[in-house]
């Protein structure tokens, strides 16, 4: 598909991170890329850039992006790493270094991440790493980086022992969140954005959820003004919460819900695409409010809507029957967890929609009964 017609920008919507000086705003709109050097310009510390893109994005959006940046003054570099999950990993992760260093980038130079949740995560660690530390823009490029992970300052890579296990906290300087680069999204790649929007209703704002039940197809179909008010909502709730708790130490871990039982998922299938990340995300979070009916803690009434608009809307609520997987192997993968702590998995649980709580004392048999069921389903 080809890059969308950008000539008719709309006013930005402007979203505050506030970290006193590691604050950054996020801007949300269209036409936004088609004024990458006039908005870059405020974060530039040198008339420089060097940009990780992926294979599916650059032949869209790398040159025109480059040109622009030309005909402001501003020096491009660039690499590409494949599309797909299998890239955040040491071996492209050095890659990236190598072609940064290869490059002669200085602490000075800003690192720009243009791409979904995979080239956010790889370049802003990337960056984090880069010199011992040099500053990044966050370019999202799908609906699941523009509403989460190009928010927050979180970076890192994939191993063999789980997803995200080495990284640092490494806040970007701005945010650029184009709505126009989401019409190239193929449906299954939206949906699952979507998931992530979904999970702020879910953890937090149940007035959220209400306005997704009655209007979130209409943003998945093409309603611009209904997906921009999902992605500005979705952002202003992670903003505050990360201005709260940068570093995960308390309410941020909220952020996770679904993504303990997600992540096993994901490990599971092998960080491929048959699953991919927000739709194991879905899966989870209908697994997070199954055990916690299960546990007494929410109605049963909304589990039901839950999958209910799930349904509707074309996202999993339970695992791809494509492959064996056992309770066993899953609970394995979430003794992996970054938020295991003392050797007790933590998670995400809820006393209804909108009330979400974190929980380090979940029967185990429970567990695997939400596991078993889900496989089952």
């Amino acid at each position: 598909m080809s890059a969308p017609d950008s000539s008719s920008p709309d006013p930005a919507s402007t979203v505050a991170v506030n970290l006193g000086d590691r604050g950054y705003r996020i801007d949300v709109g269209r036409g936004l890329l088609a004024r990458a050097p006039e908005l870059f310009a405020p974060v530039l510390s040198q008339k420089r850039v060097f940009i990780v893109t992926d294979s599916n994005v650059a032949p869209l959006y790398l040159a025109p992006l480059v040109e622009r940046l030309n005909a402001a003054g501003i020096r491009s570099d660039h690499v590409v790493v494949p599309a797909g999950e299998t890239s955040k990993d040491f071996p492209h992760l050095a890659q990236v270094l190598d072609a940064m260093l290869a490059a002669k980038c200085e602490r000075s130079t800003m690192i720009v991440a243009m791409g979904g949740g995979v080239i956010g995560d790889l370049a802003g660690f990337a960056a984090a790493i880069l010199l011992r530390g040099a500053d990044f823009i966050q370019v999202p490029t799908t609906l699941l980086a523009q509403v989460d992970s190009a928010v927050g300052g979180k970076t890192g890579i994939n191993t063999r022992a789980g997803k995200n296990l080495v990284g640092a906290f490494h806040q970007p300087r701005l945010v650029l969140a184009d709505t126009d680069t989401l019409s190239t999204l193929p449906r299954r790649e939206l949906l699952a954005g979507y998931a992530e929007v979904v999970k702020y209703g879910l953890l937090g704002d149940a007035a959220f959820w209400t306005w997704l039940e009655a209007n979130g197809a209409a943003a998945l179909g093409g309603d611009h003004d209904a997906l921009r008010h999902c992605i500005v909502t979705a952002c202003q709730a992670k903003a505050r919460i990360v201005a709260a708790d940068e570093r995960e130490q308390g309410e941020r871990m909220l952020l996770n819900l679904g993504h303990t039982f997600g992540h096993a998922l994901e490990a599971e299938f092998g960080y491929s695409g048959a699953l991919l990340h927000g739709e194991a995300v879905a899966i989870g979070m209908v697994q997070a409010f199954d055990l916690s009916v299960r546990l007494g803690l929410a109605p049963a009434a909304d589990l039901t809507r839950i999958k209910a608009h799930f349904a509707a809307v074309g996202l999993p609520v339970a695992p791809p029957k494509t492959r064996a997987l056992t309770p066993a192997a899953l609970i394995a993968h979430m003794g992996q967890d970054k938020k295991v702590k003392d050797g007790a998995l933590t998670f995400i649980l809820a006393r209804g929609i909108g009330k979400a709580f974190v929980s380090r004392d979940v029967p185990a048999a429970a567990l695997e009964d939400t596991v078993r069921a889900s496989l089952a389903a």
